[in-house]
């Protein structure tokens, strides 16, 4: 962490904590209870913080998802990607920037898929502050829950929470001693070593809990050309909570936490339109060897522009319906040479310097966050809270841009000769900083909820990176300049029960976001006017900004029907943050000039969203049975669609291929969303305790816009189409037998096994081509005896092979001016293993 980035971390929170200090009080932590429903009691259940306020999950009037501690072990969850498993309704997309790895990790909640790679339709926090990316959530150890807040959350939660929000909630350390340590092994050199400490510093004024966790697992698949495993993973994570609590009244709170991430190679495969040949990959001629078998079962008439008008009608072959199996081998060119290693540790044009770089095929990232909340109960109405969160994460990646191994291949269609046959590495970067503050107050007084605050962050991007055929250097990259973006919030919230089962809230956020794009900081030359003025600018320069107002209410009418049944419906307002098309301005006067006809633009407006909702819950069989359902109903509108521009170039060094590829965003597209979801709890009697959940997540688009989509279909009319890298159908069932050993004191045991349900997820706004529907069996059995357990667990039972993402792409290297290929991410395969847990 630079001195600078620190110094303002720690003056936000000195100033945070200081003001909270000079009122002086607190308020009260809620613990989580366990997941299996238990006979009806006065705590009610589950509580979650969906409003910044403890309430129980079955009196809110939000649609949440709450899975506490002893769930998330005994389903060994681990990270988002299993949360997202095991939650209907969610879906992550790892491939839609032509690899299928652990960098691009987008949550996709209720079928709002974001647009570009780098957009977010659904952010994750811890205690509630915002943190970079979702792979943070590898770095907490044993949380006390993880909530998934369902529909917009930007009253509450702010930026990037425009269909919905992850709260991952830290455990609270105790005054007494204690301490966990467990072990895992298992197939695929699968491997974890996690512990724990907690306990007293000053006895139950302040306390502290710090956690480790090393994981490390080889990939199930085997590359063909050098037999290495690809998908390996490996992390490494440490954190530290220490919790002063002087008096009742005040708490104090100061969490952070390290993780790095290092991964071999992804697990991915192409499926090819058409086969590739030896002679430069030709699809029409033959007289080389084929490398690559086409899977082509259908074709498109498209249009050389996309546009339909002033273009050239193409016939393009493509893969429809179902994707088919693999029939080529996994194979592409990942081996480490003495040149990759010299490209990798130099420094000029990187946006992340070497030391903290991958040194190889495959991906590196390292994260920093740390966090301290303040609670002070001025009276016994009225408390003050402020948090203040500061993230740091960097990541680069490695790979082979053509997913294949094309070393048979000698010469293009341009006459290009590729000396030891083709290879397309390339190097993608990007680092993330930001920091937040927030303020607020909460006041509670008969039938009176209230609470008012700010907040503001301060968030910055950084991305680069680039390739190429021939020789590797620091000409072939580019360092894009810092993106920033400054949001300002007020925000508030009031409940009033009208009667004593009838309550109404509104909430609302007044959000100011300062948007501002800056020039390299080796400085930047704009080759063209289309978007600004033609020139040389300064490093660190401004290039463009803009300033964006919006007002995001939500309304709430709930009535509590009996004790144990409550019905609610809400209406609410979301808003995701504008863009800038910042690397369309590091192009070529004709790249721009391309960009621009395609529909790019420099500044994209936000996107606006309007969610109806409707909700029940409650509570039956003396308790054993608990149960939620909501129905909702979303119009998005001012849609950001991603077009990719491939524009014709001469052939250059830092152009071999003859085309040069721009990633631009534009507001060309709307459509409506709605589904139903449900889930529910019960305990049958004291061994069986069953639990599911399921929803119907359907969209249907209005109106969009994609001309790579057109050039490869000739579909313009989008209408009626579904979105992309979403589930329409999801449903999970687990059944859990325990209970204690005959004859063994202080002992139990226990054996789930759940069933985990998503239906295949589109490529594209077409509907061309999707997934099969997955079906994963995962079982997890064990005994504890005192101090002491033991589990073993079985992963991917039936050994499943449905790829896990889908996105368009195309045939290297002659294939790029339509799409010609389907990039997918293939699965982890049947893993068993055991584990161990001692507590002391």
């Amino acid at each position: 962490m630079k001195i600078r980035e620190t110094k303002a971390f720690v003056t936000a929170s000195a100033s945070a904590i200081a003001v909270v200090a000079a009122m002086t009080l607190a308020t009260p932590a809620f613990a989580a209870e366990p997941a299996a429903p238990a006979a009806d009691d006065a705590q009610g259940g589950i509580v979650v913080t969906a409003r910044k306020r403890g309430e129980d999950i079955l009196k809110v009037p939000v649609t949440v998802t709450a899975m506490t501690s002893e769930a998330l072990e005994q389903r060994g969850i681990v990270s988002m990607q299993d949360v997202a498993s095991a939650t209907p309704g969610v879906n992550i997309n790892n491939s839609s920037s032509g690899h299928a790895d652990r960098s691009f990790q987008q949550v996709v909640l209720r079928g709002f898929t974001p647009s570009t790679t780098l957009a977010t339709t659904t952010s994750l926090f811890i205690d509630g502050t915002p943190v970079a990316s979702p792979s943070a959530f590898t770095a907490i150890s044993n949380p006390e829950r993880v909530e998934v807040l369902k529909g917009p959350q930007s009253a509450y939660f702010g930026r990037n929470t425009f269909a919905g929000a992850i709260n991952v909630v830290n455990k609270n350390p105790s005054s007494t001693w204690t301490g966990t340590l467990t072990g895992m092994v298992g197939t695929h050199d699968n491997w974890r070593l996690s512990g724990s400490v907690e306990g007293p510093i000053i006895g139950d004024v302040l306390t502290f809990r710090i956690t480790g966790d090393k994981f490390s697992k080889s990939g199930s698949w085997i590359n063909a050309n050098g037999g290495q495993t690809l998908g390996d993973q490996a992390s490494v994570t440490a954190t530290a909570l220490i919790v002063y609590k002087p008096s009742p009244a005040f708490t104090l709170k100061v969490f952070g936490m390290r993780g790095e991430d290092n991964d071999g190679p992804a697990a991915q495969a192409r499926l090819y339109a058409t086969s590739v040949y030896s002679n430069g990959g030709v699809p029409s001629t033959t007289t080389g060897t084929q490398i690559v078998q086409g899977q082509s079962n259908c074709s498109f008439t498209g249009y050389s522009n996309g546009s339909g008008t002033n273009g050239t009608s193409v016939t393009n072959p493509y893969i429809c319906g179902i994707t088919p199996s693999l029939i080529n081998p996994v194979s592409m060119n990942v081996t480490t040479t003495d040149a990759v290693r010299s490209f990798l540790n130099q420094s000029a044009n990187r946006i992340v310097s070497p030391n903290e770089s991958v040194q190889g095929y495959g991906l590196r990232r390292i994260t920093h966050h740390a966090h301290a909340t303040a609670d002070y109960k001025i009276t016994s109405d009225l408390t003050a809270s402020v948090l203040a969160g500061y993230n740091r994460e960097v990541w680069s990646t490695f790979i082979d841009l053509d997913s294949t191994n094309l070393n048979s291949i000698t010469q293009s269609a341009t006459g290009t000769v590729y000396t030891g046959g083709y290879d397309f590495p390339y190097l993608i970067e990007r680092k993330t900083l930001d920091w937040s503050v927030e303020g607020r107050l909460s006041y509670a007084h008969g039938p009176i909820h209230a609470m008012a605050g700010v907040s503001f962050l301060d968030a910055r991007q950084y991305s680069g990176g680039g390739g190429n055929v021939a020789t590797l250097s620091s000409a072939t990259l580019i360092a894009g300049g810092k993106s920033e973006n400054k949001t300002t919030g007020i925000f508030f919230g009031l409940t009033y029960d009208i009667t004593s089962q009838f309550s109404a809230s509104f909430e609302g956020r007044y959000q100011i976001d300062a948007l501002g794009a800056y020039a390299r900081a080796s400085g930047q030359t704009i080759a063209a006017s289309t978007f600004i003025p033609a020139g040389t600018y300064a490093p660190g320069a401004l290039l463009t900004s803009a300033t964006y107002r919006n007002f995001t209410p939500r309304a709430i009418l709930n009535y509590q029907i009996t004790p144990r049944l409550m019905v609610y419906a809400s209406w609410a307002k979301g808003v995701n943050p504008a863009q800038f098309n910042t690397s369309i301005l590091s192009q070529s006067a004709t790249v721009q000039a391309a960009a621009a006809a395609a529909g790019g633009v420099l500044a994209v407006q936000p996107e606006k969203l309007t969610n109806w909702e409707l909700g029940i819950k409650g509570k039956a069989l003396d308790g054993r049975l608990r149960y939620t359902a909501a129905a909702y109903y979303s119009q998005w509108r001012n849609e950001i669609n991603a077009v990719t521009i491939i524009a014709a170039v001469p052939v250059t060094p830092t152009t071999p291929t003859g085309y040069s590829f721009v990633t631009a965003s534009a507001n060309a597209g709307s459509v409506d969303l709605y589904g139903v979801e449900g889930e529910f709890a019960l305990k049958v009697n004291d061994l069986i305790t069953i639990d599911g959940a399921a929803a119907i997540n359907a969209s249907r688009i209005l109106d969009y816009r994609a001309p790579t989509i057109s050039q490869l279909t000739g579909v313009f009319n989008f209408r009626g189409k579904e979105m992309k890298n979403t589930s329409k159908y999801s449903a999970t069932m687990g059944i859990t037998f325990g209970g204690e050993v005959a004859g063994l004191t202080d002992s139990k045991w226990f054996w789930r096994t759940d069933w985990i349900y998503k239906s295949g997820v589109w490529s594209n706004e077409a509907n061309v081509v999707r997934t099969p529907d997955l079906h994963l069996f995962n079982m997890r059995a064990g005994i504890t005896k005192g101090n002491v357990s033991l589990e073993v667990f079985a992963n991917n039972l039936f050994n499943n092979h449905t790829y896990n993402s889908i996105s368009d792409n195309y045939t290297f290297p002659t294939g790029l001016a339509y799409y010609s290929a389907v990039l997918v991410g293939l699965p982890e395969l049947r893993t068993l293993g055991i584990q161990a847990k001692v507590k002391f």
